[in-house]
């Protein structure tokens, strides 16, 4: 595929439905329309996107061999370690966030976002580009290191305050335990179990409507990040060049670690998206648990206000296009 197939490909992404509803809840929050989905219905949406990807990886694990799953598994958790240490030592040099900061930040940039993977492999699929089923095995293995690294890397600043001690049992049962992680081994676990026989049966739910109720959450996440946007200006130039530069080193690493192991150009753009995302679900859980004197505005803020949309509107379509151009060498 050449470069003008690539740009073709960006364009339909960003004319993609889903999409255009992130762009509506930008231009809501611009105007501070009300226009938040009822509580209930966010948390259902969720998860129903959590369990019907945790499914449909499931449904895709049973038939691959478990020696194709290994060497991708294992460079995931090995850059589960290595990514929050890069953003933690960046954020020293970049910005004037302390310590127990950096290390919320940390967790948050090695953790995961559900949402921006999920369109990466709507991108994928509306292109007809093939892409490993056990991709979403790989997005349940780099959910969790991350935050844990990232909450061990703040532990010397949290340390020197007795009411800042992180309560670790407390912390990894809401990180192993969270919605997020339990319903995507869960959905691992159903896929598996029913096969594409079972599966089947409940397609019309979990895949005929999945891009539907996809664009509704994005609407949602759109009037979010936008309502994050009032503050980059008060966030200096340091964490906004690391919300916007930093995805592009670690995505560009992921698809480069999963090209070596044997990854195709899909299942590749997919793993550098997973390690180009930052969480705002499970990490924010977390650190708040652990890390108390953190401060949630700045995490979000980076995460949810600018990282999250540079993905969505720019980083998807790039990350193929590193895919595509890595794929020649390596």
């Amino acid at each position: 595929m050449d470069g003008g197939a690539t740009l073709d490909l960006a364009l339909v992404n960003l004319t993609s439905p889903p999409l255009l509803a992130f762009v509506l809840g930008l231009v809501a929050a611009g105007l501070r329309a009300d226009i938040r989905l009822p509580e209930a219905v966010y948390q259902a949406t969720s998860m129903y996107l959590l369990l019907a990807i945790g499914i449909k990886g499931g449904v895709a694990l049973r038939d691959t061999e478990a020696s194709d799953v290994v060497g991708p598994i294992a460079i995931t958790v090995v850059l589960g370690l290595v990514i929050p240490v890069a953003a933690f030592w960046l954020l020293r040099w970049w910005t004037r966030l302390d310590r127990v900061n950096r290390g919320a930040m940390a967790a948050h940039y090695g953790s995961t976002s559900l949402v921006t993977f999920t369109a990466a492999l709507v991108f994928l699929e509306g292109a007809g580009i093939a892409f490993e089923g056990y991709v979403t095995t790989l997005l349940t293995v780099l959910e969790i290191p991350g935050i844990i690294v990232g909450l061990m890397l703040a532990l010397g600043g949290a340390a020197s305050n007795a009411g800042s001690r992180p309560h670790w049992g407390e912390t990894l049962r809401e990180v192993i335990l969270g919605r997020s992680v339990l319903l995507l081994l869960g959905g691992l676990v159903l896929g598996w179990a029913t096969g594409p026989v079972g599966y089947a049966r409940i397609e019309p739910f979990f895949g005929g409507i999945f891009t539907g109720v996809l664009t509704l959450f994005l609407l949602e996440m759109g009037l979010l990040a936008g309502q994050q946007w009032r503050a980059v200006a008060q966030a200096g130039p340091g964490l906004v060049a690391f919300a916007l530069v930093f995805p592009v080193m670690a995505g560009t690493l992921g698809v480069a670690a999963g090209l070596a192991v044997g990854m195709g150009v899909g299942g590749a753009m997919a793993l550098g998206t997973l390690c180009a995302s930052a969480s705002y679900i499970a990490a924010p859980a977390a650190t708040r648990l652990a890390l108390p004197d953190a401060n949630p505005g700045v995490t979000l803020l980076s995460s949810l206000g600018m990282t999250f949309p540079f993905n969505l509107i720019v980083g998807i379509p790039l990350y193929f296009a590193i895919a595509q151009f890595l794929s020649r060498w390596i």
